[in-house]
């Protein structure tokens, strides 16, 4: 079968397959990385949120969260167009197809040549250099794993598509 791509806000997503979303981030955040920590954190329903996500075969593959960027820890206002990626997950069964890179390329896409920012697990910090991201403050630690604050300028969305495939 086909992988299809999708993105929707929260509230337009069938209860069964949010689910499944859902289901996914627990697994791999809370079980997988041996994290226990609420997944759930109320961001998903905030009105600019958007969740993509790969399928194949009514199964979720992979999914990544995009948020307008509010604040940061400190409570310091973020840039009034900034937007967050996160929850970047995919199935073990579907790891190795290129498919978190094929949703961040689209979820860059949509940003609209805005200012992204995450926090990447530091080991993965080379992965998200692929596109475009670096680091822009001190690691820090969350959950016991290692992580690094990292951005990416406001870049027109074709420099996006050029990002190299895993």
């Amino acid at each position: 079968m086909t992988v299809q791509f999708r993105i929707s806000s929260v509230a337009l997503i069938d209860p069964l397959r949010l689910y499944d979303l859902l289901r996914l981030r627990v697994d791999v955040f809370v079980v997988e990385q041996e994290c226990a920590y609420p997944e759930l954190d109320g961001r998903d329903v905030e009105p600019d949120a958007v969740m993509l996500w790969a399928e194949e075969d009514e199964q979720v593959l992979a999914t990544v969260r995009l948020l307008v960027d509010h604040a940061d820890d400190t409570g310091a206002a973020a840039a009034a167009d900034a937007l967050r990626i996160g929850r970047v997950a995919t199935a073990p069964a579907a790891r190795g197809r290129g498919l978190a890179a094929d949703l961040m390329r689209l979820a860059l896409d949509r940003a609209e040549g805005r200012l992204v920012r995450l926090d990447a697990q530091a080991h993965l910090e080379g992965w998200y250099a692929r596109f475009g991201f670096v680091v822009d403050g001190p690691g820090f630690l969350e959950d016991g794993i290692p992580h690094v604050p990292m951005s990416r300028a406001a870049t027109p969305p074709e420099a996006v598509s050029s990002a190299t495939h895993d």
